[in-house]
Parts: C-alpha cells; sequence; structure tokens
C-alpha cells in the first residue's frame, strides 16, 4: 500500500487563497470565461513541489479548460518508487519535478514518454526541451554562492574552480552530495571539464570546507552571515526569500550576504538548472496533460509557477514575481541540460571518493 497521501481534487480549494493573492497569474492579462472543471474530463499530476501556489495554479487550469485536476504530491524519490511500484497501472498523467537531474531518473527508469509536439515549443528556448523529448523546462533556478562581503571579494568567487582555491581553506559551506543540485552541477562539471579535474576540484573543496556538509540551501546562507563560513553553495530563489521573509531574522542573514553566479572558466555561463515536467509512459490523459503544459507556457501560468517559489520564468515576457529584481540577468552555459542526469552516477562517485559527505 502507498503511503503517499491521496490525490486532491482542486475544485474550491484555493478560492480563499486567490482572494489573498495580489498578481498570483503576475500578468494582468484579461480572465478566460469559466468553464465548470470536469466537463472536459480529468488530469491526473505526481508533483514533488510543495507550494501553496501551484493550487492557485491548478484552480486557474481547471476554471480556463473545464478539465479536472488530481493531484498528489511528495519527494521526488518517493514519487518514482510509487511509479515504479504501480508500473502499468499508474494512475499519473504528468509528472513535474525540480532539477533535470531529477525529471532524469524518472526517464531512466522508463517512467516517462515522449512529449507530442505543440505551440509551447515555440515560446521556450531550444535547450529546454530535451533532445529526446522526455521533459520539457518550466521555470530556471540558478546555482550560486553566497558570500560575506567582509570575508570574501567576489573575484574570489566568480568561477567554480575558485572554490577549490587554497585561500578559501576554512570557508566554504555546502550541504550533501546526495542532494540531487549538488549531483547535477557536478554532471556539468564532468561534461565541461572532464571527470579527473572535476574531481581534483571536489577533493579541494572538501578541503576548504568549514564543516561537514549538512542541511539545506538556507542553512548554508544562515552560516554566512553567522560567520560559521565565508562562501556557501545555494540555489538563488532561496536567497530570494529569505530576503522577503516574515522573520527580521532571516531577512538581515540574507542581508549580510551577497550572491553571484559563478561561470566554469572558460567563457561559458553559468549553471541553470529547471523545474520541469514530463508526460508519464502510461499516462490516459495525454492532450490534458499537454493542454496544462501549454497554460504553464503562458504570461499566466508562468506568473502562477513561480509567484512563490522566486524561480525564474522562462518566458522573457511572463512577469518576473517581487524579489528577482535582485538577481541580474545571466547567461546560462550551453550545456545540455540532459547531462546533468546522464552523469549522475559518475558524480556520485567523484563525491564519495573526494570524500564529500
Amino acid at each position: 500500500m502507498s503511503l503517499m497521501k491521496p490525490f486532491l481534487c482542486m475544485t474550491g480549494l484555493a478560492l480563499a487563497l486567490v482572494a489573498c493573492s495580489p498578481n498570483s497569474t503576475g500578468g494582468g492579462t484579461e480572465p478566460s470565461p469559466e468553464i465548470e472543471p470536469g466537463t472536459n474530463g480529468t488530469l491526473r499530476i505526481y508533483s514533488a513541489r510543495h507550494y501553496d501556489s501551484d493550487r492557485l495554479m491548478y484552480e486557474a487550469f481547471e476554471r480556463q479548460s473545464g478539465i479536472r485536476v488530481l493531484f498528489r504530491e511528495a519527494g521526488a524519490n518517493q514519487l518514482l518508487e510509487t511509479m515504479k511500484a504501480e508500473g502499468e497501472n499508474s494512475p499519473a498523467d504528468l509528472i513535474i519535478a525540480s532539477d533535470a537531474g531529477a525529471l532524469w531518473r524518472f526517464e531512466n527508469a522508463g517512467l516517462t514518454q515522449a512529449l507530442p509536439e505543440g505551440e509551447f515549443e515555440s515560446r521556450i528556448p531550444a535547450r529546454l526541451i530535451d533532445d529526446k523529448r522526455q521533459w520539457v523546462g518550466l521555470a530556471r533556478r540558478i546555482r550560486g554562492v553566497a558570500y560575506d562581503p567582509e570575508r570574501i571579494q567576489p573575484d574570489q568567487v566568480d568561477e567554480w574552480s575558485d572554490l577549490a582555491d587554497p585561500s578559501l581553506e576554512g570557508e566554504v559551506c555546502a550541504r550533501s552530495s546526495t542532494n540531487i543540485y549538488n549531483l547535477s552541477l557536478m554532471g556539468e562539471m564532468i561534461e565541461r571539464w572532464g571527470a579527473e579535474k572535476a574531481k581534483a576540484w571536489a577533493e579541494a573543496v572538501v578541503t576548504n570546507m568549514a564543516r561537514s556538509p549538512q542541511g539545506g540551501d538556507t542553512d548554508q546562507i544562515e552560516a554566512v552571515a553567522a560567520g560559521l563560513c565565508g562562501v556557501a553553495i545555494t540555489n538563488h530563489y532561496y536567497w530570494v526569500r529569505m530576503t522577503e521573509s516574515g522573520s527580521a531574522s532571516t531577512r538581515d542573514a540574507a542581508g549580510a550576504t551577497e550572491l553571484i553566479f559563478p561561470t566554469f572558466g572558460d567563457g561559458s555561463g553559468a549553471h541553470v538548472n529547471i523545474t520541469g515536467a514530463a508526460l508519464a509512459a502510461n499516462a490516459e490523459n495525454t492532450d490534458n496533460a499537454l493542454q496544462f503544459l501549454e497554460f504553464l507556457l503562458t504570461d499566466e501560468g508562468q506568473g502562477l509557477l513561480v509567484d512563490e517559489t522566486k524561480e525564474i520564468p522562462v518566458m522573457d515576457s511572463a512577469h518576473r514575481p517581487e524579489g528577482l529584481d535582485l538577481i541580474p540577468d545571466i547567461e546560462p552555459s550551453d550545456t545540455p541540460l540532459s547531462v546533468f542526469g546522464e552523469h549522475q552516477a559518475e558524480a556520485q562517485r567523484i563525491f564519495d571518493e573526494a570524500g564529500w559527505d
């Protein structure tokens, strides 16, 4: 028996949230005529996200499409194992997960299928569509470095290789190597630098660590603010959300740090990952799933998707949520996102051999 909570139906659930969520659509567009949810069938979503704003997103899609949304939320690994256990009887139509490496795990397990062609393809860069069409990117997330400007100069951390410099001995905070964000970052390093250089980097960073890897990205930023380390690896949106926290101490922690987005030192851009979606291998409602993807890749859908998360829209025309004015326009590297997953096993091996817990 699955330990996951059952599918939730969205109809009427988010009305109160809509009333108290300013700019929830992000684009100020004219509302579409409402259609009774269920009139045009059902869509079953397995989502590794956990935000209240997703309920607003589902509700808006229900009203516009007449498609009833049923959703199940859990961690990506738990959803993966559940779908394996369900086999051909899995009710999932669409999978939503954060990180291309996480989406690759579903693909590698045979739990996805190729996306049909759709209008959404003309709205986003080709890099955001898997070359085998097993997933599509819906929002951007940038892995960067938070640093203490009183201890660290920005040119000390503007390339990923800098974190291995002996001058940063005792200054680096990071989370566990098993974390998917770090595995994908290492996957790109393997692709760009080769495994030997990537391993040397990991070994040097371990030498430079101020403490054993622990906690999440927010914990790393707070450690910098507390003076436990001078630099910390983190995704951009954790820092942005801290700047808008209802807790003064959390805002102060963000205010005590600055954020930079290192490159790979070869004229490349930054490590930019995604939140994305994949069509489930045994989906029964593929047309409805495609319609939902089309909705998410509109100005309204993008606004709902990133408003609370503080991720970056993949469409230039979409409204950027409050707080992202603190994040400059970042040029992503041209590394195919698929390699984040393809190099995952090797990335973990390198971390293990380097002693990165």
